[in-house]
């Protein structure tokens, strides 16, 4: 047999590999996983490009894009009780390289000066994507709109004082869909505060931690009544899995290994995995049993 027919051979009998995606995580504690073992959990499995030791979320994504057979380089950047504002001011040069897939996530408050006020989302945001299509106009870009707060909800102190829990998430949600039809280069928002209200509204989780959990009911926050629980983080790790590949988080089942690492019960992770499924991919809350697969 000729060289050339048995060089033609091999490449037809060798499995083919595929190329990564490259993707990008910016944002704060709400993203780093703060106040939960989520913070450090598998941090060896993505790259901290800060060099703190963080998983977090990220670490989570990852998880679940090798469980369902994707492969991802995931990276991130975060700082806690930052803007991406401070990030474009202080981290720029660190961020602008080619990415596949970049996922921003904003102060919880929009603004930590002016609560609600979405100027500065809409214009970080749209340097953030400039930027990063300029290096790659093929790249696709996230925003991540984060769940309501507790302690500015209930307390007298709080900018959504008065407001059910589930309005906060809302007003987030709008605001970073403004950002992203704004730019013009943002593809998509990941509903994470809607799947936090959805899961309110499937009586999963207790809507006010203040008065205590409800038998049953699970905390979807930290004692802070701010950050997330363990349980809250896994919820906004599948909703931006499902957001960001389209795949179906439901799939990655009881026995979702990230879950059990995490002491999360399989019967709650599978919930969880409704939640994301409905919201992220249907934009609704109709969570489906395991048996709608």
């Amino acid at each position: 047999m000729k060289l050339r027919s048995l060089v033609a051979l091999a490449l037809l009998l060798t499995p083919s590999v595929a190329m990564s995606r490259s993707i990008l995580f910016v944002g704060n504690s709400f993203t780093f996983g703060a106040l939960s073992p989520v913070m450090e959990w598998r941090a060896s499995s993505v790259t901290d490009l800060n060099r703190d030791g963080v998983g977090g979320v990220p670490a989570l994504f990852k998880r679940f894009a090798d469980e369902s057979g994707l492969s991802f380089d995931v990276s991130l950047e975060t700082a806690a009780g930052q803007s991406l504002q401070w990030h474009w001011a202080n981290r720029r040069s660190l961020l602008d390289r080619r990415w596949d897939d970049v996922v921003l996530q904003e102060y919880s408050t929009l603004d930590p000066d002016r609560p609600g006020d979405p100027t500065n989302l809409v214009a970080a945001s749209a340097k953030f994507a400039s930027m990063f299509h300029a290096r790659n106009p093929k790249v696709r870009i996230g925003l991540v709109s984060t769940w309501s707060r507790p302690d500015q909800t209930f307390p007298a102190q709080g900018h959504w004082y008065g407001k059910p829990i589930e309005r906060m998430a809302l007003d987030i949600r709008r605001a970073n869909e403004r950002a992203r039809e704004s730019s013009g280069k943002i593809n998509w928002v990941a509903p994470v505060g809607q799947a936090f209200n959805c899961a309110i509204k499937s009586d999963i989780a207790d809507g006010n931690p203040y008065d205590g959990i409800a038998p049953g009911q699970i905390d979807l926050w930290a004692p802070d009544h701010y950050h997330a629980s363990t349980a809250g983080y896994y919820l906004e790790a599948l909703t931006i899995f499902a957001r960001v590949t389209g795949k179906d988080p439901r799939r990655l089942g009881p026995s979702e290994t990230a879950a059990k690492e995490l002491n999360l019960p399989p019967a709650l992770a599978q919930r969880l995995q409704r939640i994301a499924y409905s919201v992220a991919l249907h934009d609704s809350c109709v969570p489906r049993p395991a048996s709608h697969q």
